[in-house]
């Protein structure tokens, strides 16, 4: 696979084995001014990768060291992530700049360089996340136009395979304690960092929102209704029978 090096001084020594592949949307003007800003090291920001629009792909950290692209987050009780994971920024302006759709090109890119990192290292489908995934509530990128499906077809991923559309509610904020436990385990489960309160926490509504953005990008209202629920479920069936 063909690199373009562009070294940034922003990284330091990977204390954990990888196990996460971290996909972002650089959030930005265009790539020129995310790549110029990933090599700044006054603002201490990288990723490993960043995949242009056309498809082009810098390399700005080594894999063997701990880039620093996911902040603040925690994913499977984790919190040092940016030890563990694998971060590639994918340049698209992102909800500060109306949230464009991401080119076939650009995606085929990702699909190559993300099967890649997955085969080097001991990275499953359940370790594919978005940076909203375990930074909920503080991020929302790679965003909701993000194509997950495709990747998933790509092996890169699980795309649920939900056949319900409704969106009658279950549980909203009034829910009961066993309720709000139920979901807290099973977000839990999955990776996100909530903890069993049985109480509609700051940070359960925002791992509900975060989940909805990665598996339900129709509707991103952090409310448990049955289509929600049924990806909940259906997810949680998945990684039991792959952890088996």
């Amino acid at each position: 696979m063909k690199f373009i090096d562009t070294p940034s001084p922003n990284h330091d020594k990977r204390t954990l084995p990888v196990t996460l592949l971290v996909l972002h949307y650089t959030g930005m003007e265009n790539g020129k001014a995310a790549l110029e800003r990933m090599c700044d090291p006054t603002a201490k920001v990288a990723a490993h990768y960043m995949v242009e629009e056309d498809g082009r792909i810098f390399k700005l950290v080594e894999e063997t060291r701990r880039a620093w692209h996911a902040g603040i987050s925690a994913w499977g009780g984790e919190t040092d992530i940016n030890s563990a994971s694998i971060g590639i920024e994918i340049v698209n302006g992102g909800h500060d700049f109306g949230l464009p759709g991401f080119p076939d090109t650009q995606i085929q890119a990702v699909i190559k360089l993300s099967r890649d990192i997955m085969r080097r290292n001991v990275i499953t489908d359940f370790g594919v996340v978005a940076h909203s995934d375990i930074a909920p509530g503080r991020k929302q990128d790679p965003g909701e136009k993000f194509p997950w499906s495709i990747l998933a077809d790509a092996g890169i991923g699980i795309w649920p395979d939900v056949k319900t559309t409704d969106q009658r509610i279950l549980f909203d904020q009034n829910a009961t304690g066993r309720q709000i436990r139920t979901i807290q385990i099973a977000l839990a489960y999955l990776g996100y960092g909530v903890a069993v309160t049985e109480t509609m926490d700051d940070a359960t509504l925002n791992a509900i929102q975060a989940f909805q953005r990665r598996y339900r990008p129709t509707k991103i209202d952090g409310i448990i209704d049955v289509q929600t629920m049924e990806t909940l479920s259906l997810l949680v069936r998945y990684k039991k029978r792959f952890s088996t």
